[in-house]
């Protein structure tokens, strides 16, 4: 599995030009995209990234990637990121490893997003890894109650729970906030629930990103395949 991602992030790495400017995503696939471009970079290659999470700033400056941010440049040339599930219209599940904030600000902020995956997170459907929305812990209870009216709404249902770090106390993002996972086993129209978990008060950011992947590389054991977004 780990070779498929390194696949991934090396056929996204050929997409990158003197002189750009990058976003860099968070994960295990993401990391093998921050290493190989660490090569690029000793051998000559002169870009610069904006890290999406502290893991990935840590990486890139081991790596000898030079960095910047999004105070400092006006935007970004291409992000490369992972994906916890990505279904036919490139509409993404993200959140996993706790940074979906800072990459879905990025991802924004960028020209391109190429999403690099194994080709396990290809989904017909999203919904199955569960979804991670970002919320303020003032409130929380008011919040979840308009997390599951929200749900409600757009046909779907499941189990909610504040994510836990390993050492069993609560997970706290880089923005300091608290992350619910929510089971909801298949989202119909992820586009309209996006838009209504956008709306509540007490909700930072939700895992869902639609329209952002302009393509996905998804590595197997029969290759690499390459899927662009269609126009709508």
């Amino acid at each position: 599995m780990d070779q498929l991602k390194r696949q991934a992030a090396a056929r996204a790495l050929e997409e990158v030009r003197d002189g750009m400017q990058l976003g860099l995503g968070t994960g295990s696939t993401a990391k093998h995209f921050v290493e190989l471009l660490g090569e690029r970079v000793a051998a000559g290659l002169k870009v610069i990234g904006v890290p999406t999470s502290e893991a990935t700033r840590a990486d890139a400056e081991r790596c000898g990637v030079k960095l910047t941010t999004l105070d400092e440049v006006d935007h970004l040339d291409i992000t490369v990121d992972g994906a916890d599930e990505i279904d036919p219209e490139l509409n993404l599940i993200k959140g996993g490893g706790g940074a979906l904030l800072r990459e879905k600000i990025v991802a924004a902020a960028s020209d391109r997003m190429i999403v690099i995956a194994d080709d396990s997170k290809w989904v017909p459907t999203l919904g199955k890894f569960p979804l991670p929305v970002e919320v303020i812990p003032f409130g929380l209870g008011a919040t979840r109650r308009a997390i599951e009216k929200a749900f409600a709404d757009c046909g779907v249902s499941g189990q909610m729970a504040v994510r836990k770090a390993k050492d069993g106390h609560v997970f706290v993002t880089d923005g300091g906030h608290w992350i619910v996972d929510a089971q909801l086993g298949r989202i119909a129209d992820p586009a309209s629930l996006a838009k209504a978990l956008s709306a509540i008060p007490g909700v930072v950011e939700h895992g869902l990103f639609i329209g952002l992947a302009s393509s996905a590389v998804l590595a197997g054991g029969e290759g690499i395949r390459v899927i662009e977004r269609r126009k709508p």
